[in-house]
């Protein structure tokens, strides 16, 4: 008796599945159909984008590579701009000044002397408050990551000084700070707190650090909230102690969150404009590039946008450093955490 074989199976074919190309048809379209449905939810936002961040952008390029309307200085006639090409870059940046005796110092006046000096505060400030709001972020975060009776009310206390408007904050503490104000009569001092350099900016520091704290807190309790309480309980029975709990297992864990809380609030100092605004106007050492870029509005709207053009390229730069490098260092370490786990 022969048995009959099918030309497929002796060919070692097996019969396709019924649907399945059918099904990979399917599949294909819901895809295609998928993306045409986000690009179309995808493409106001752009729009709106565009014309909110993308036009001012542009727009204060072109304007910045213009010259400002005025009076000639030699004939005295009122002369018309025109395009000015890198002029008023240059007059921020490169300007060349010299004193009688020869010296190549700029008298404080002139546009370049603000301009390194507006950003030698604003830096200043930067780096100041970003470390202090870091390290006092980082320790009330540990406090309220903690279980314990109350911790709920501890949490929205905390968020209040981050709630307050920075306008209110600043009048806020313009008050604490006067000549007869709450901070001199506490620690029965007659320190002219606006009035001088050190003071005054040490005014703004203390004022920016309790504001934005509670923000740098909230970020870092978040990133702390993700990791399992059985890390520590596993370190505890090894014999980690506390500090190498704390450098071993907090500090890389926490990373990618506390990189992101620090990008924010750099970028948030590099804009500083309220709180030296209101609490000293900017004066005595106290004037910041957006503070700069407002008072030479007045002076000519043209070379204002070349020096707000030079603030968010140097903004763009430091963005640009810290997620290049840094932000690429939490992503590798936290990839590197999961894959461990695995």
């Amino acid at each position: 008796m022969t048995t009959q074989v099918e030309p497929g199976a002796r060919r070692g074919r097996t019969t396709p599945r019924a649907g399945g190309p059918d099904k990979e048809v399917g599949q294909d379209r819901k895809e295609k159909t998928q993306g045409r449905a986000a690009a179309l939810l995808v493409i106001p936002s752009l729009i709106v984008l565009s014309i909110v961040i993308l036009y001012p952008v542009v727009n204060a390029i072109i304007m910045s590579v213009q010259q400002d309307q005025g009076l000639d200085p030699v004939t005295g006639t009122f002369v018309a701009g025109g395009f000015a090409g890198v002029a008023n870059y240059t007059h921020w940046l490169l300007q060349q000044c010299a004193s009688p005796n020869g010296t190549a110092t700029c008298p404080p006046g002139t546009l370049g002397a603000q301009f390194w000096s507006a950003t030698g505060v604003t830096f200043f400030f930067t780096v100041v408050t970003v470390a202090l709001e870091t390290l006092l972020g980082f320790w009330m975060a540990i406090i309220m990551a903690r279980t314990f009776r109350g911790r709920s009310a501890l949490r929205a206390a905390v968020l209040v000084p981050w709630a307050i408007p920075t306008a209110v904050t600043a009048k806020l503490w313009f008050f604490i700070f006067a000549f007869d104000g709450i901070a001199n009569t506490l620690f029965n001092t007659s320190i002219l707190w606006t009035g001088s350099d050190g003071p005054a900016r040490a005014a703004i520091i203390i004022a920016d650090v309790w504001k934005t704290t509670p923000f740098m807190a909230l970020l870092i309790l978040a990133g702390l909230q993700i990791i399992p309480a059985e890390v520590y309980e596993a370190a505890k029975v090894d014999g980690a102690s506390a500090w190498q709990r704390f450098t071993q297992i907090t500090l890389p864990l926490v990373k990618p969150a506390l990189m992101v809380a620090i990008l924010f609030r750099v970028l948030d100092a590099l804009r500083m404009y309220d709180l030296p605004a209101i609490m000293t106007g900017g004066a005595n050492g106290t004037t910041t590039l957006s503070i700069l870029v407002v008072n030479q509005i007045g002076v000519g709207f043209n070379s204002a946008a070349a020096l707000s053009t030079i603030t968010f390229l140097i903004i763009f730069i430091v963005a640009f450093i810290f997620v290049r490098f840094l932000g690429a260092n939490a992503v590798e370490s936290a990839s590197g955490g999961a894959r461990g786990k695995k």
